[in-house]
């Protein structure tokens, strides 16, 4: 099997992780917080050098705004929920995933808040200008993916918080797709909050997310109950993270975290993905029945993922013939319908290509001769 589908999830683990896994069930088994005993002592000081450690990947100092959630789609409806007020406003890119759009046309759809799309320019002069007409007075946030899950897009999102904060608003990023494989300097304080998740580029289990929230901004709490502090007051903490973190957390999960950022933070993941991305692509540009949405040749800075279609394939039947070869892409919407909008994609999707740091070029170019006998 060839997996290439890593934009959705990881595959494989690095080994470091796998190995641990059973010890880390073994010995720390005890609810995080909660217990006196040595291994629940234990256990929260795990969990709690994974949070120093991830602090660190990211640079920020306070390490206990470092929120572990379930997912990014989580991490996200607790930042945008979190902002919220009744009449608000939001602006959003043209690119965003479902964890965006959903949580705010519900609100919308409730009369509680209203939101704008913006769109995302080949020059950042005119992206920035269409999210600029969009700020209103009851504006309070805008939130932009670090890149495109379909097209591979990175916005200039650094020059958009920029802007955010010459209207002072928050900047919210969902850096699920580059979390781990492009590193993100948070110690400027431009970036008010990022959303990621553990298991895609930073290579953990399913079931970890990563809410940071990066400046001082009291979230209100869409979650309340145990946090193992304070257990006599029956208003939720107000300090971080027990204020976002109620409940069981994801014990195995959030520790076997500090293995995979061992592992991925002396590699340079985007280098190899986006050679050999390049590599596939320069290898069947020439190819006239193979579609790309995505130009990773022309030299600007783009994640690596490669959207493509063959001859006049809905991209589910080219998945399916790919899968036939043993190869395992995705197809479809990928939870973006206003990314496909905006490429006149809707109605057949595209084949998402995403390798990781354990894809090979021999994986690559079996991919190449499978997608060359398709479109013959």
């Amino acid at each position: 099997m060839i997996y290439l589908d890593n934009s959705a999830t990881s595959y494989p683990k690095p080994e470091s992780v796998l190995n641990n896994i059973s010890k880390i069930m073994s010995n720390y088994g005890a609810n995080s917080g909660r217990g006196s005993y040595e291994m629940g002592i234990e256990t929260s000081e795990k969990i709690y050098e994974t949070r120093k450690k991830t602090a660190s990947f990211f640079n920020i100092k306070k390490s206990e705004n470092v929120i572990f959630t379930y997912n990014c789609t989580a991490s996200l409806n607790i930042a945008i929920k979190g902002v919220a007020k009744q009449g608000c406003h939001f602006i959003i890119s043209n690119y965003e995933h479902n964890a965006v759009v959903r949580p705010l046309e519900e609100m919308k759809q409730r009369g509680y808040c209203d939101y704008s799309i913006a769109n995302i320019e080949d020059d950042t002069y005119f992206t920035l200008k269409n999210f600029e007409r969009c700020i209103r007075k009851n504006t309070v946030a805008i939130i932009c993916t670090g890149a495109s899950n379909v097209f591979g897009i990175i916005p200039p999102f650094k020059s958009i918080a920029a802007l955010a904060h010459k209207y002072n608003l928050l900047f919210i990023l969902d850096y699920s797709q580059l979390a781990g494989i492009m590193p993100l300097d948070l110690s400027d304080k431009k970036i008010d909050i990022v959303c990621c998740s553990a298991h895609k580029g930073l290579l953990g289990l399913p079931g970890v997310g990563l809410l940071i929230i990066n400046n001082d901004i009291a979230l209100n709490t869409i979650i309340e109950g145990g946090t193992g502090s304070n257990s006599e007051n029956l208003l939720q903490p107000t300090e971080y993270p027990d204020r976002l973190e109620s409940g069981t957390p994801n014990i195995l999960g959030i520790i076997s975290l500090s293995d995979s950022i061992d592992f991925i933070k002396n590699r340079d993941v985007y280098s190899h993905e986006i050679c050999l991305l390049k590599y596939l692509q320069r290898n069947l540009n020439s190819n006239k029945n193979i579609k790309f949405y995505t130009n990773l040749l022309s030299g600007k800075m783009q994640a690596p993922v490669l959207s493509l279609n063959v001859n006049n394939l809905h991209s589910e039947q080219t998945a399916l013939l790919l899968s036939n070869d043993g190869i395992c892409v995705r197809a479809g919407l990928h939870c973006a319908p206003l990314a496909h909008k905006s490429r006149n994609t809707l109605k057949t999707g595209t084949v998402r290509i995403s390798p990781s740091i354990f894809t090979e070029k021999n994986d690559i170019d079996y991919l190449i001769n499978s997608l060359i006998k398709i479109a013959k």
